[in-house]
């Protein structure tokens, strides 16, 4: 469905293109000559890539760069608006979710041709799992900015108490933790499991060998090695090791103990640091998912979100060097600086600041097995059908392949869209 509105509406930018001023036919100037490269941001960016822009203007003095930021809530429809009236800007920030639909219609340009003249731009220069964000249809339409993947926080004293001197290792310790730790007479649950997390199942998927869509673009979520993985899952439910309440304030229940368990990303870190001031940091730590058996491949989701340029902008050569500076490893090593953002240029990495914290180590570490969410342009509509599922698994009580067999066949029904 919304392919097809893009294509309308790209068709339409076309008509009024035709009828547009002389500003249109070529890129913008202010009035002491200076181009203009429009960029909007998404989100909190403002502060981050406000800090950073001077020092692009400084390397770039012909360049002024305008900035408008839009949260998160209202960025899709807004960019529908700007592919339908060609008045978007010239560099968009997007989330990788929506990258295939805007590609696949072909509202972002091809960066292929400017990567010779900015090496920052190749693929070879991120994470593996994020190089599979950036391209779409074999055109390079989307540079990572920065990252985000999810990993095991965990209350080292408690686990010590239960016998687990290091994180679990596998499903099978990762069980029997929580088990552990369990104590109803204390409010204490093992772990939390965020069923309402469309990502939640995707990582113990791949562990266990699901293609979850296949490379021919057919949904996977009926066969054994999902199905085996939800079992697993809502297991833990069942058997009252993690609440499937909704109202569960995770950070207060973390400190006083009652989830010694759980798993996010790095913007928890942050928070444990700041909200929880008298957890020290021997009480608590982080570790890479579990594998499903020990020693074997680890998996998590990535996330983040990447850069792009409209294919209708008017300042295309500007674009590219936008984005290739932001991409070039001391900028992302700033980014991080300023709001710990992880960076997806895996240079930057090699930075002192990295140096002597475990904590986003861990990060790091998980970043080199993480994955995107299949990058199709109707995930965010089949993780709708993946949560809806789990309710009905963990909550109603409903037959597990009954409602894999549904999910599997709305999937099938979204992809051939």
């Amino acid at each position: 469905m919304w392919k097809s509105m893009l294509v309308l509406l790209l068709i339409s930018s076309l008509v009024l293109a035709a009828c547009g001023n002389k500003e249109e036919a070529g890129v913008p100037t202010t009035s002491d000559g200076k181009r203009v490269l429009k960029v909007w941001g998404m989100g909190g960016e403002d502060n981050a890539i406000s800090t950073l822009i001077p020092a692009f203007e400084k390397k770039y003095p012909d360049i002024k760069v305008e900035t408008q930021f839009i949260p998160w809530d209202n960025a899709h429809d807004k960019l529908l608006t700007a592919v339908a009236s060609k008045k978007g800007p010239d560099v968009i920030q997007m989330g990788t979710t929506w990258i295939p639909e805007f590609a696949d219609a072909g509202a972002l340009l091809d960066l292929t041709p400017y990567t010779e003249e900015f090496p920052n731009l190749k693929p070879e220069n991120f994470f593996k799992g994020a190089q599979e964000t950036m391209t779409v249809n074999d055109q390079l339409v989307g540079i990572p900015w920065y990252l985000e993947t999810r990993v095991l926080f965990y209350r080292t004293d408690l686990l010590k108490q239960v016998g687990y001197n290091e994180a679990p290792k596998s499903w099978a310790e990762l069980k029997d933790a929580a088990t552990k730790l369990t104590d109803k007479s204390k409010g204490r649950y093992g772990i939390l499991l965020d069923t309402q997390d469309a990502a939640f199942t995707l990582p113990y998927a791949w562990e266990n060998g699901s293609e979850v869509i296949s490379s021919d673009n057919k949904a996977q979520f009926n066969q054994p090695a999902y199905i085996e993985t939800i079992e697993y899952l809502t297991s833990f439910f069942k058997e009252g090791l993690t609440p499937n309440q909704s109202d569960i304030k995770l950070l207060p229940s973390f400190g006083q103990g009652l989830i010694p368990m759980f798993v996010s990303g790095p913007w928890s870190a942050n928070q444990i640091k700041t909200d929880l001031p008298d957890l020290k940091a021997d009480q608590w730590a982080t570790a890479i998912i579990p594998p499903k058996e020990e020693g074997g491949k680890s998996a998590s989701i990535l996330g983040g979100s990447n850069w792009s340029v409209f294919s209708s902008a008017t300042n295309k050569d500007d674009a590219a060097k936008f984005i290739a500076f932001m991409s070039d490893p001391e900028t992302q090593v700033a980014k991080y600086k300023h709001d710990q953002d992880l960076p997806a240029n895996m240079k930057a990495w090699d930075n002192e600041v990295f140096n002597n914290k475990p904590i986003v180590q861990t990060f790091r570490d998980q970043l080199d097995t993480a994955r995107p969410s299949p990058f199709v342009k109707s995930w965010e509509s089949i993780g709708d059908l993946i949560k809806a599922a789990l309710q009905q698994i963990t909550i109603g009580g409903a037959d597990i392949k009954e409602q894999m067999e549904e999910v599997n066949t709305g999937a099938d029904s979204l992809l051939a869209e």
